[in-house]
């Protein structure tokens, strides 16, 4: 991997600055830095620097968007974002693990570079002005003008600010979509984050708790920081009481594409397993239409709530070009994740009712997607009349199913019996938790032969397969055949429905029709597929994976 000429000289210049200064242990203080300085010269992976003026005036160093590699420069990374202008000021640089494809973009003036790979990388964002203590020590030259000593001041100690404990009742990773256009204005853009800190304290934001990060919807999205820039509430007020109007249309469907596309990434802090949340503020109604990018969020695992303030009267309804915006835009229209205030003053009483939805993880129904929470059940005739190569074209279509769905410990699980006379469980579902492996013990199920007597693999499979209780995962049972079964289908197959597993009943040649039928939930015409040859197997893997999908958000 090579790197520009240029790069070697701002390699010592960078060290030069580091080497005459200290970096003292206070991270309220913002170290002189240079122009040149990349995030891989500090000592520290949490930093406060200072960066001079006019840094575009240099040939600046930079690599990545958003999460820069560490040979990057820290100034250059800063204007980059938006952190800073060309007049320079304090940047809080937060470092990262290593990482692949660092991608290049331009922005505010600057252009990147991309980069294929770095041993570690880092983010930029804007330095909380924290209030500065009276220091206990005092400069030695520090003398009055007479040159008699000054006498030293009696100093009353101050008692420390009460510790907030993280909720750990509230496991969440949240963004928050502030309204940042010309619609709110700059007085009600500073109630609106004055309601947002309160909302914080309320939250009692920190680890395990609660963790929050901020965009601003105006004409083009912003994010202000992500979810591990700041995880004390203390820490994010201040942050918060720091983020800049900027003008512009109300964008919110735009807004909302770009936080489900770049703010929830595990390189910004984004933790496996908690619930996400996009809280959208409005105030009026969006510019653009947010129903795509709803719906994006929600294929995504992402909760929205919408926050309408000042919601339009009757008479400017004519004027909102997406009337019912708050109806689409929340992850499901049941009033619960719809929230109204008629104005940003007089808000207090709205902070605790607010937080106590954000915090009811029970009802987030779109962290649960038909693609993280399901257990699909393969039901695999192995009969004499199949033939080996016929069945590795079924095994085809169970793993093209299967390769939709977001397989592990914590999200969808898949499980897979064959069945002649005799069935045979290949695996259940807790047994292959990450995707690669349950796609590899899929793939390699040995053909048995025999004869068919699918009822009694039905049976089986309840019994063995979705018994005991598999967690709260909706299920699925997927049965493939290829002929008639010697034995009844029907009251099984009921018997499935009654312990709330959805049948997919999938024929081939000599199937019956009518015991597809009998074995399939309602509607039948959704839920049976059948196809005269086995290269005919293919097609059915979408309409199966859509009609999973149909079925869950009709259960949820």
């Amino acid at each position: 991997m090579s790197l520009p000429l240029f790069f070697v000289f701002y390699f010592f210049t960078g060290i030069l600055s580091l080497t005459c200064c200290t970096f003292g242990s206070d991270l309220n203080v913002p170290t002189p830095i240079s122009c040149g300085t990349r995030a891989v010269d500090l000592p520290d992976t949490r930093k406060r620097v200072l960066c001079p003026a006019n840094c575009t005036l240099w040939s600046l160093s930079l690599f990545g968007s958003g999460v820069y590699a560490s040979v990057s420069s820290i100034c250059g990374a800063a204007i980059h974002r938006g952190i800073i202008s060309l007049s320079g000021g304090p940047v809080e640089v937060h470092g990262l693990q290593g990482r692949t494809n660092y991608l290049s973009s331009y922005a505010h003036g600057i252009q990147s570079q991309s980069l294929s790979q770095w041993s570690s990388s880092f983010t930029v964002a804007r330095t909380i002005s924290l209030p500065l203590e009276v220091s206990s020590q005092t400069s030695s030259s520090a003398t009055v003008a007479s040159g008699a000593a000054k006498k030293p001041v009696k100093k009353t100690a101050k008692k420390p600010p009460p510790t907030t404990t993280a909720n750990r009742d509230c496991p969440v990773d949240m963004a928050l979509l502030l309204d940042s256009s010309y619609n709110i204005g700059q007085r009600r853009f500073n109630l609106q984050k004055n309601f947002v800190s309160k909302l914080v304290a309320m939250l009692k934001v920190g680890t395990p708790g609660p963790h929050v990060g901020v965009v601003q919807t105006s004409e083009t999205p912003r994010t202000e920081f992500y979810l591990s820039n700041y995880t004390t509430a203390k820490d994010l007020m201040f942050a918060i009481k720091e983020i800049p109007y900027i003008g512009g249309n109300t964008n919110t469907g735009k807004a909302i594409l770009h936080t489900v596309r770049n703010f929830f990434n595990p390189d910004f802090g984004v933790r496996r397993g908690y619930p996400r949340i996009i809280v959208v503020f409005v105030d009026g109604w969006p510019s653009d239409n947010v129903e795509e990018a709803a719906i994006l969020a929600r294929e995504s695992g992402i909760n929205i709530f919408f926050v309408s303030v000042a919601k339009p009267a009757p008479e400017e309804m004519s004027l909102v070009s997406e009337q019912d915006f708050m109806r689409k835009a929340v992850c499901k229209d049941n009033e619960f994740f719809s929230f109204t205030m008629p104005s940003w003053f007089g808000t207090n009483k709205f902070v605790k009712p607010l937080a106590h939805k954000l915090c009811s993880i029970d009802q987030m129904l779109c962290s649960k997607t038909c693609y993280n929470s399901v257990n699909l059940g393969f039901l695999i005739d192995g009969s004499s009349s199949v033939g080996d190569g016929n069945f590795r074209l079924v095994l085809d279509l169970l793993l093209s199913i299967a390769r939709n769905f977001d397989i592990s410990d914590i999200g969808s699980r898949i499980g897979a019996i064959q069945f002649t006379y005799d069935q045979r469980m290949e695996f259940n579902f807790n047994e292959h938790t990450t995707k690669d492996n349950a796609l590899r013990a899929l793939q390699n199920i040995p053909y048995m032969s025999g004869g068919t007597a699918t009822g009694d693999a039905i049976n089986f499979a309840v019994r063995s397969l979705f018994k005991p209780r598999t967690g709260s995962n909706k299920n699925f049972l997927i049965i493939i055949t290829d002929g008639q079964s010697y034995d009844d289908v029907r009251g099984p197959a009921m018997a499935a429905q009654r312990e709330g597993i959805t049948v997919y009943a999938v024929g081939v040649a000599w199937a019956p029709m009518e015991d597809l039928k009998a074995m399939a939930s309602e509607p039948k015409e959704s839920h049976v597929f059948f196809t005269r040859e086995f290269t005919g197997l293919a097609q059915f893997q979408q309409p199966i994976v859509r009609g999973i999908c149909r079925d869950f958000t009709e259960f949820n």
